[in-house]
């Protein structure tokens, strides 16, 4: 049975997609409002949904790990988006990547073609007033300046921003696979990552140009608050010289085959697309200038004749301080009829901004058809998350991924794999629990 009231979702990117597909599937109908491609934020440039900016990764797909626990919940709450990113996967060891074009192409389609969905081409500038319908603001970190002045005269509070940065993708047919050899970390055999090795001279030399390079300057207003899950690898690199070989860099577990050894620093690329005609740069978002990115990263092993696809770049992500304005339902406490998801309520990462859009999408249809709000249990990820937003202390509160810091504390003491096994045992009993009481 279709439902009267009509579910609008303000912003198409994986949160508002999400939303738009856990309202329709119950039966509602939905005006998902994209500003694209009348307007660009200045770091999209695809005319469709579901748009991944910064990497083609969605991270681990280990259940014992909290990304990998949180997708498997997302599975069993039929996700869109997990299960467009799985028909789209490109390889990437033990992680979950995508081909980008294809991904958002596909769910774009899906959506375009469900019967209580209807795509709606415009920028709003303004949030609606108050309704008997349901509202879903997901608008993203890069939400336009009109709409987020809307959006701190509601919350009364002024916006918060931190620096997110992109990294750069290489064309494959430019880099010298003498030099490069494949492998993910502690696999046998070739692997789903190219490896650019370093000596420890090499190695030294790249980090004394990173350190000496130029980088676009910052407006005087512009307050950096950088995400420390997302750090550009020049702000890693000004933290001491062996930062970035125990961060990105990283060389354990990569043995070249051609030495049998570990390099002592090495630069891994990732598939940007199923052909592997195009590699993102791990862990390489950068500000610096775009003539410094092709000088300083033509000094990598086997990159020296890298053409780049795309130069890395820096752009401001908005959140709010979800603490004192959202309730756990995602609504926000001074407006039930609104509710926010994505990026901009303070979380990061592809995955949990997807699944903030999962939560939003399920209770506004909830309120749709007149039903409660629900709020998943504190056990699993996505009530994790939910509790990061709205018990954390404000003045403290930074965005973050999903992390088992953010569950209820683990009293047994066992092994990390064990643990972590064990929580995401709990999580899925509770989740199907919540589901059946909840009728979710």
């Amino acid at each position: 049975m279709v439902g009267s009231q009509i579910v609008t979702i303000i912003g198409g990117g994986l949160a508002g997609c999400e939303a738009a597909w856990q309202v329709a599937e119950r039966g509602c109908k939905v005006r998902l409002v994209e500003m694209k491609p009348h307007t660009f934020s200045p770091a999209h440039q695809s005319e469709h949904l579901a748009e991944l900016v910064c990497s083609n990764s969605l991270r681990s797909n280990d259940p014992t790990s909290a990304v990998g626990l949180l997708k498997e919940e997302m599975r069993r709450c039929n996700s869109l988006i997990i299960r467009q990113a799985e028909e789209t996967e490109v390889p990437a060891g033990r992680a979950l990547a995508v081909d980008r074009e294809m991904f958002a192409a596909r769910i774009t389609a899906v959506l375009a073609a469900h019967p209580l969905v209807e795509i709606v081409r415009e920028e709003v500038l303004t949030l609606p007033p108050p309704s008997a319908n349901p509202t879903i603001l997901a608008t993203g970190p890069l939400t336009s300046e009109p709409l987020a002045a809307s959006l701190a005269e509601l919350t009364g509070k002024d916006r918060l921003a931190f620096y997110d940065a992109i990294a750069p993708i290489v064309f494959a047919d430019s880099l010298d696979m003498n030099i490069i050899y494949c492998k993910s970390r502690y696999d046998d055999g070739p692997g789903d990552y190219l490896n650019c090795p370093m000596d420890r001279e090499c190695y030294l030399s790249f980090i004394t140009e990173l350190a000496g390079g130029e980088y676009m300057p910052l407006k005087d207003f512009e307050d950096v608050k950088y995400f420390e899950g997302c750090l550009p690898v020049e702000v890693i690199r000004s933290r001491g010289d062996d930062t970035l070989r125990f961060g990105p860099m990283k060389p354990v577990g990569l043995a070249n085959p051609r030495t049998g050894r570990d390099p002592y620093a090495v630069v891994q690329l990732r598939k940007e697309n199923r052909e592997g005609t195009t590699y993102n740069m791990v862990g390489f978002q950068t500000k610096l200038t775009y003539p410094e990115q092709q000088r300083i990263f033509r000094l990598i092993p086997g990159m020296e004749k890298a053409e780049f696809a795309r130069l890395g770049s820096i752009h401001r992500n908005t959140f709010v301080l979800s603490p004192e304005i959202l309730r756990p339902t995602l609504q926000f406490i001074t407006r039930p009829d609104l509710l926010l998801a994505g990026q901009l309520s303070g979380v990061e990462g592809y995955v949990e901004s997807t699944a903030m859009g999962l939560l939003a999408g399920i209770n506004a249809a909830r309120i749709a058809i007149g039903h409660t709000p629900a709020i998943p249990p504190p056990e699993t990820a996505l009530g994790a998350l939910i509790n990061h937003l709205t018990a954390s202390d404000p003045k403290k509160f930074q965005p973050s991924n999903i992390n088992f810091g953010l569950f209820p504390a683990w009293e047994k003491k066992v092994k990390k794999k064990i643990r972590g096994q064990e929580r995401s045992e709990l999580a899925l009993k509770a989740l199907e629990e919540w589901q059946k009481s909840e009728w979710i």
